[in-house]
C-alpha cells in the first residue's frame, strides 16, 4: 500500500469472498476503494494524522449487499396508503377498509397495497366484496403481487371504467358474464387505467420520501441494488438533482423497460440510454416481461391452471421478444426478464440459445423462476443465464399446497417451488433479491428465508421445499459475488480485495455460521457506500 488509508476498518471477522484471501481482520479504504486487506497489526502502516480508524468490535465485514431486484421509485407508489398484508380474510379486510373510509376526508380515496389472494376465501376478486365497507369512498387496492389491483365500484366509475379493454400486452379488465367490471384489474396496462384520477404525491414530497426509504435500505446493510423499473423518465433528473447536494446513500442499477410493441426506434432508444449515469447511479440492462403472476392466471405455463388459465404468454408473439432481446443483444445491451412459469423460463433460455457468440448469451438474466422443471435446471449454467429469485416470496405458499399459488399450479409443479438449491448445485449463478414492496427489503430477512425456507422467527411453519435450502456461504454469495457477476461486475464488486469498490457490509454475527433466525434480527454495525459510512449502530 503505497498511501495513507481514509479509513480503516479493524478488529473485525472479514469474509472477503476472495479465493486468494479468504478472512482478515482489516481493510484499509481510500478513494472510495479497498486499497489494502489484511490484519490488525498492518493498521499503523495504513495509518495518517487524518485517518478515521473505526474498531468494529469483532463485527463480521462481508462485501456491500445488493438486493438483485427492487423497485425503489415504483414500489413508493405501490406502498402508498394502508398496508393490508396482515389481512388474512374478508372479515379483516372490511373492518381495514371501514376504518380507514371513516378516517377519510370529503374527496379522499383509500389507498391500500399488500392484499394477499388468500384473504378472500377462494372467491372471485370483486368490489362487491368490499364496497359496503367503503360507504361510497372510491378505493384502489394493490394486490400483494403487483400485477394486479381491485378498484372500488365508485373508484370504477371515476376513471370511467364500465367494461372490458384491449391492450398491446397481456392484460384485461375483469368482467362478469354480463360484461360489468368486477374491479380486478389484472397486467400493468389495465392498472393504469386508474392512473388519470388517482391522488399524486408532489415532487418535493416523492424526493425526500425516496431519500429516506434508501436510507432506510442501507441501515438494513444495503449497499446497491437492482433497479427492475424505470417507468417515470423523470425519475433519473431526481436521482441527477439528489447528487447535486449530496449522495445516494445506496447504488442503483436501473433497468428500464421493454414492453410488447416497442418498435425498432424504441429499442434504439433503450441503447442509447444504457450511457446515462451519475456517481451512484446507472442505467445497467433493459427489463422484460415473458409472463404474469400465478395467482392472476398470467404465469406462462406449460399446461393450463387449475382454472384453464396460464397457457399465454406476455408478449402476444412471443418471437417478437426473441428479437428484441437478440437486437439488444448484439448491442452489447444486458437483458433480464420476469419468467415465473415453466414455459416462460423455457422461452427465455431458447431465446438466448439462439444467440450463436458466447459473449451475447452471458448478458441475459432470468427473474423468479417459481417453477421450473429438472430439463430446464441445468440450461441455465450452460447458456450462462444468471437466476434471479426472491425467496421471501415463499410467505404466500404452504408446504401443504392449501394456498392460492399451489392451487393455481397443482402439486406437480408446486413441488418444484423456488428450486434455489438445484440451480446453485448445477453451477447457475444466482442472484437473491426481496423484489420490494412486493416482500420487505431487509436483506437479512431474504438470507435468512432461503436458509429456512420459511419465514425467520416462525418455527411453528413447515419449510416449503426444504431440499432447496441454501447453505449460509450460498445466501451471503447471492447478495454479493453472485449479484456481482450478475451483471458484470465481478472485477470491481462482490468481494474484499484490494481495487475493489468500497462498499461493505458489518453483521453482530457471522451471516455464515450464525443460526438462520439469529441472522435475520442481527444488528448491522455498519453499512459503507463508496468509502463513505452511510450507517452505523
Amino acid at each position: 500500500m503505497s498511501a495513507v488509508a481514509d479509513t480503516i476498518l479493524a478488529n473485525a471477522r472479514v469474509r472477503t469472498l476472495d479465493p486468494d484471501r479468504t478472512s482478515a481482520s482489516a481493510v484499509a479504504v481510500k478513494d472510495g476503494h479497498i486499497v489494502a486487506v489484511g490484519d490488525d497489526g498492518d493498521v499503523r502502516d495504513w495509518r495518517g494524522a487524518h485517518t478515521d480508524v473505526v474498531d468494529l468490535a469483532g463485527a463480521t465485514l462481508t462485501p456491500g449487499l445488493v438486493d438483485g431486484h427492487s423497485h425503489p421509485y415504483l414500489g413508493m407508489e405501490m406502498a402508498t396508503g394502508l398496508d393490508l398484508s396482515a389481512c388474512r380474510d374478508l372479515d379483516a379486510l372490511r373492518t381495514a377498509l371501514a376504518d380507514a373510509a371513516r378516517a377519510a376526508g370529503p374527496g379522499d380515496w383509500v389507498l391500500a397495497h399488500g392484499l394477499d389472494h388468500n384473504a378472500f376465501g377462494g372467491r372471485p376478486v370483486h368490489h362487491d366484496l368490499i364496497d359496503a365497507a367503503l360507504a361510497g369512498v372510491p378505493a384502489f387496492i394493490r394486490l400483494y403481487d403487483g400485477h394486479s389491483a381491485l378498484a372500488s365500484g365508485p373508484a370504477l366509475a371515476a376513471a370511467g371504467i364500465d367494461g372490458p379493454r384491449v391492450f398491446a400486452q397481456r392484460a384485461h379488465v375483469v368482467c362478469d358474464p354480463d360484461g360489468r367490471p368486477t374491479g380486478h384489474l389484472v397486467e400493468f396496462a389495465a392498472m393504469a387505467l386508474m392512473d388519470a384520477v388517482l391522488p399524486r404525491e408532489n415532487a418535493a414530497v416523492r424526493r425526500e420520501r425516496l431519500l429516506g426509504l434508501l436510507r432506510d435500505m442501507a441501515a438494513t446493510g444495503l449497499t446497491g441494488a437492482h433497479v427492475m423499473d424505470l417507468q417515470d423518465p423523470g425519475v433519473l433528473d431526481l436521482l441527477a438533482d439528489i447528487e447535486e447536494s449530496g449522495e445516494l446513500p445506496v447504488r442503483l442499477r436501473i433497468a428500464p423497460w421493454c414492453m410488447p410493441g416497442t418498435d425498432t426506434e424504441g429499442l434504439d432508444h433503450l441503447v442509447a440510454l444504457q450511457r446515462a449515469r451519475g456517481r451512484r447511479w446507472r442505467i445497467g440492462g433493459v427489463k422484460f416481461f415473458m409472463d404474469g403472476t400465478v395467482e392472476g392466471g398470467t404465469a406462462w405455463l406449460e399446461h393450463p391452471d387449475c382454472h384453464g388459465q396460464g397457457t399465454e404468454a406476455f408478449w402476444p408473439d412471443p418471437a417478437a421478444y426473441t428479437r428484441a432481446v437478440h437486437r439488444l443483444a448484439r448491442s452489447g445491451v444486458r437483458t433480464v426478464t420476469h419468467a415465473i412459469g415453466d414455459a416462460a423460463v423455457r422461452h427465455v433460455l431458447d431465446t438466448v440459445e439462439l444467440l450463436d457468440d458466447p459473449a451475447q448469451r452471458a448478458l441475459h438474466r432470468i427473474e423468479h423462476i417459481e417453477t421450473v422443471p429438472d430439463s430446464q435446471i441445468p440450461r441455465f449454467a450452460r447458456l450462462g443465464v444468471a437466476a434471479s429469485m426472491q425467496p421471501t416470496h415463499l410467505a404466500y405458499t404452504r408446504a401443504d399446497h392449501r394456498d392460492a399459488w399451489s392451487t393455481r399450479v397443482g402439486k406437480e409443479r408446486a413441488d418444484r417451488a423456488w428450486r434455489c438449491r438445484d440451480l446453485r448445485d448445477a453451477g447457475a449463478v444466482l442472484v437473491l433479491g426481496s423484489d420490494w414492496p412486493i416482500a420487505h427489503y431487509d436483506p437479512r430477512e431474504v438470507l435468512a428465508t432461503a436458509r429456512l425456507r420459511r419465514l425467520p422467527a416462525h418455527p411453528e411453519t413447515e419449510p416449503v421445499a426444504a431440499g432447496q435450502a441454501l447453505t449460509g456461504l450460498m445466501a451471503l454469495e447471492g447478495y454479493t459475488s453472485h449479484s456481482a457477476r450478475s451483471v458484470g461486475e465481478q472485477d470491481v464488486a462482490g468481494r474484499i480485495g484490494p481495487g475493489y469498490r468500497a462498499d461493505l457490509t458489518a453483521f453482530a454475527v457471522d451471516p455464515v455460521t450464525a443460526p438462520a433466525d439469529e441472522v435475520a434480527a442481527a444488528p448491522v454495525t455498519l453499512t459503507m457506500t463508496g468509502g463513505a459510512v452511510v450507517h452505523r449502530s
